[in-house]
């Protein structure tokens, strides 16, 4: 009786996800019933449409400004950047709140609806004769108004608060519906990412194609009409399929969030600083293996980068212990976090640069290719559509990448997910670029990993 009350056990808890995932109501998530593609196809919708809006708003703005607004071309490539920059930059405050407080799903969900509103008010900015300019028969045109201009910039930026909390956690939130350990969930999580980028560049390219032509040729109302519609269609699916996600629990009690880890880690390196490096491994603070594997995280082990940083994680000695002076040192693996998060932090220095020369292209790009002759078989090309040869040369990259590149880096022994210094996970590579991020982001960060 009591081996089959065992096997019943083990079989019960085979049922679940292993890797601590939830369902809405905080269950455990039946592995068979919940997350990878089923609940995944869902998420690369949205992602899809998201994206469509996003490039149909984006990639033909400058001209909007120049030619609606009436703005000159310095200023307009100017509000244009900032609010791009303002876009990719909200995502760092909206991963901390998912990661720390609200979760993934919760922070994604409010966040959508306010980048719906936002779309909705640029909508009826672009419409409504009386938000933008009009222009008399004579061919007079006067200037926006401060009420206009306000309108339709606050509508802008309105769309930018909601993409902080949808761009970095609907990305992570489809890599949560796969489990880390289960071997073959882990393997289609690889590919996941590919994929995912392969839908967000096949939205962008139909904003750039057919958006762009139907905002300059049928009109600006009806342009931006198609993705708003579209964007709460997919919203509409993405909450359909809500019984079908996994949700990770947010960690409360794993010091609120990754900006206080980073303070203990650096605090207790600083308070050890004249203390040497011991080379036995049991004088560093390190919980055991299973008590991660049951709260759905990964052990890390010690490295030799950033040694400093290994002070924190010495036990007290037996002088402090006896005065009372010992403070509660950082574990390994929570030395080896931060450890991550500064790598991750120089990475993401080094693409500063060529991001500087990617924000180019919707604004002097487009500017240039308005003084083109762009007329092809009768066919005028609008000048934002230039740049969907960017878009098409990832849309073929990726598949390469996916099934050549990753598998050659499987058969001769690495893992393209953590090579990114090799050609298997090159620059144009972007859903290697995604998913490096997000295996090398501690479990607690990962929405800033991806932000």
């Amino acid at each position: 009786m009591e081996m089959e009350a065992e096997e019943g056990a083990n079989k019960l808890q085979d049922a679940y996800a292993k890797d601590g995932s939830v369902d809405l109501r905080g269950r455990p998530a039946v592995a068979a019933r919940t997350g990878r593609w089923k609940a995944c196809a869902f998420l690369v919708g949205y992602e899809s449409f998201e994206r469509m809006a996003f490039y149909g708003v984006a990639s033909n703005l400058v001209v909007y400004l120049t030619t609606q607004l009436r703005e000159a071309t310095v200023p307009s490539v100017r509000n244009v950047n900032n609010w791009t920059g303002a876009v990719w930059m909200t995502p760092v405050v909206g991963a901390y709140i998912a990661d720390t407080f609200l979760g993934r799903f919760w922070t994604f969900t409010i966040s959508s609806l306010i980048y719906l509103a936002g779309m909705l008010l640029i909508t009826l900015a672009v419409s409504l004769k009386s938000l933008h300019p009009q222009c008399t028969p004579d061919g007079g045109c006067a200037p926006a108004t401060r009420q206009q201009v306000a309108f339709f910039y606050g509508a802008l930026y309105t769309m930018a608060v909601g993409a902080g909390g949808t761009k970095p956690n609907i990305s992570t939130f489809g890599a949560d519906q796969f489990d880390d350990f289960d071997a073959r969930e882990r393997e289609v999580k690889a590919s996941f990412f590919n994929w995912w980028m392969f839908s967000s560049f096949t939205g962008g390219l139909v904003a750039v194609l057919v958006l762009v032509f139907v905002q300059e040729n049928v009109g600006w109302g009806v342009g931006y009409t198609i993705p708003t519609a579209g964007l709460a269609l997919s919203l509409l699916l993405f909450y359909v399929g809500t019984p079908f996600y996994r949700h990770k629990p947010v960690q409360r009690d794993a010091a609120a969030g990754p900006a206080r880890l980073v303070g203990r880690v650096f605090r207790g390196a600083l308070a050890n600083r004249r203390r040497q490096l011991p080379c036995d491994a049991g004088e560093f603070q390190e919980h055991e293996t299973a008590g991660y594997a049951a709260a759905g995280k990964r052990r890390l082990h010690r490295t030799p980068a950033l040694r400093f940083l290994d002070r924190a994680a010495l036990r007290s000695s037996a002088e402090e212990e006896e005065e009372g002076t010992g403070r509660r040192p950082c574990t390994v693996t929570e030395v080896e976090e931060v450890k991550l998060m500064v790598g991750m932090i120089v990475v993401w220095l080094t693409t500063l640069v060529p991001c500087t020369v990617w924000a180019q292209v919707n604004t002097l790009f487009v500017k240039q290719g308005t003084t083109l002759d762009r007329s092809v078989g009768g066919v005028r090309i609008p000048a934002a559509s230039l740049g969907s040869f960017i878009t098409v040369s990832m849309l073929l990259s990726i598949p390469v990448y996916d099934r050549v590149s990753a598998c050659w880096c499987r058969w001769s022994g690495g893992a393209p997910a953590t090579r990114a210094g090799s050609p298997c996970s090159s620059a144009w590579a972007s859903g290697a670029r995604c998913r490096w991020r997000w295996w090398r982001a501690p479990t607690s960060w990962r929405s800033g990993a991806c932000a």
